[in-house]
């Protein structure tokens, strides 16, 4: 999974701290998330990108399409 939260906290001008107080996470927690080496249950991928006023789909990029099951 990749993800575009350093380029939405760019846009706002805010850093990792920052991001991390606002959804309430060490700022660790958003280092991790960035680099794509944790996986953030549904409520903080919602709280994140509530903070960073976008999609949880802008924000987070799967890697692997095919993997998701589809009903048809």
């Amino acid at each position: 999974m990749r993800t575009r939260i350093k380029e939405y906290r760019a846009k706002y001008d805010m850093t990792q701290e920052d991001l991390a107080q606002k959804v309430g996470v060490r700022r660790e927690t958003i280092v991790f998330l960035e680099k794509g080496k944790y996986n953030p249950s549904l409520r903080l991928a919602h709280d994140v990108a509530k903070a960073l006023k976008t999609s949880i789909d802008e924000l987070f990029i799967f890697d692997d399409e095919d993997s998701v099951v589809t009903e048809e």
